[in-house]
């Protein structure tokens, strides 16, 4: 059988859970975000009215539009009222003790049919899945960053993930303007899987004298037609995140060539993590990026 979606529970304020909300209320679905910050809660709801206020002036969507997704949405700081959802996706930090106190937390509170995701980008569904009362109902939604732009989701079966389960949130996917594939239950899926050892080799260059970073940046941007060169996207992205992928692949695969850059790490213990600090392998406190070596 397939499973009826109609409200979605978001666990998570951060920059996923803000997205996939969004997502969500701007294709039809009531949606219910939960943080247990109030401030973060706060300030997740005024990005959203923000990203729908964007795309009204670039004529995406209308003030009509807005509107209602706007109206869609509720938040709240208690995990048990995600209960009455069809769907929780879970958008927490990317840690694996995390998550799996955060899924423990919350099945007591949920419908028998309540399907669960994680939007992980790297950590195993079949682990995460064997925390909860319903494996069967389980699998890896992981939406790309920035998800109202971007239109993949990578859909990732646990060992348990039940046929019903994955072909609901395939159509669910579809439904909400993206395109979903399909990956094995391997360490950091697809796209991690090729794009963070690509910038992870990219510190290597920049780590060994290779070039430059304005140097790095540009020859990948004007010899493979990427829109960011992978020092940029890593800024972009969050240093810290980066090296937690890295050292995910290298842990899960346990293979030499996933090791972490150390210069990626030195910056990580910088506290140099990108954009959203202002400095990582750019320097953003200026008016233009300046390179930080």
């Amino acid at each position: 059988m397939a499973y009826n979606i109609r409200k979605i529970g978001v666990i998570g304020a951060g920059q996923m859970g803000v997205g996939i909300s969004h997502v969500c209320a701007l294709s039809g679905f009531d949606v219910h975000l939960v943080d247990i910050d109030p401030e973060q809660l706060k300030a997740a709801m005024a990005s959203i009215e923000h990203y729908l206020g964007r795309q009204v002036t670039k004529g995406r969507i209308t003030e009509e539009d807005k509107a209602k997704a706007t109206a869609r949405i509720s938040s709240g700081g208690d995990l048990s009222t995600v209960g009455d959802s069809d769907l929780v996706i879970e958008a927490v930090t990317e840690d694996e003790q995390t998550k799996m106190e955060v899924f423990k937390a919350i099945c007591p509170h949920l419908k028998p049919d309540t399907l669960l995701a994680t939007n992980t980008s790297s950590i195993s569904i079949t682990r995460l899945a064997a925390q909860t009362d319903r494996p069967g109902k389980f699998l890896g939604m992981h939406f790309m960053y920035p998800a109202p732009v971007l239109e993949l989701v990578e859909l990732i079966r646990g060992i348990a993930t039940e046929k019903e389960t994955f072909d609901t949130i395939s159509d669910l996917v579809k439904k909400l303007g993206k395109t979903p594939v399909s990956s094995e239950d391997f360490s950091s899926f697809i796209v991690n899987r090729v794009l963070m050892p690509m910038i992870n080799e990219a510190i290597y260059a920049l780590y060994e004298g290779v070039a430059s970073v304005k140097n790095i940046d540009m020859a990948m941007r004007l010899g493979c037609r990427h829109p960011m060169g992978p020092l940029e996207l890593a800024d972009f992205l969050g240093l810290d995140f980066c090296l937690a992928a890295m050292n995910t692949l290298h842990d899960g695969l346990a293979d030499n060539k996933y090791r972490p850059c150390p210069l990626l790490v030195k910056y990580v213990e910088a506290g140099w993590l990108g954009r959203k600090t202002g400095r990582g392998f750019y320097d953003y406190s200026g008016d233009e990026p300046e390179p930080t070596r």
